[in-house]
């Protein structure tokens, strides 16, 4: 499990991947492994959000709240040997007392589900 609440830098390729902000809005990242996009996308619609440009979760690669955006993007990482595994990254622009109060239900929901 990988769970960063850095700031993004707002470099070029940070603009591929992170979701618009607003003014006075802060950005976080968190990452999970064992979970999917689709779960990620189900947990944030759960939390108050909606899809962006699809309806299918497992599409999912924006998901918008009140007070706060994200995106999610997935790939196969290497756990150990052979083995590897899904690991969903949500990259959150929002509020600071939106992401206060939601970064935690989603980590949360997060390793109940990917250990």
């Amino acid at each position: 499990m990988t769970d960063s609440t850095d700031e993004i830098d707002g470099g070029a390729e940070a603009a591929d991947t992170v979701p618009p902000a607003e003014s006075g809005w802060e950005r976080k990242t968190v990452a999970y492994r064992g979970i999917s996009r689709r779960l990620a996308a189900h947990y944030l619609v759960n939390l108050g959000g909606e899809l962006v440009g699809t309806d299918d979760p497992a599409e999912a690669t924006r998901v918008d709240g009140d007070g706060w955006r994200a995106t999610l993007r997935a790939e196969r990482v290497t756990a150990a040997g052979a083995i590897s595994l899904t690991e969903v990254t949500a990259e959150f622009a929002g509020d600071p007392e939106t992401l206060a109060e939601l970064l935690p239900k989603y980590r949360q929901k997060a390793m109940r589900a990917g250990g």
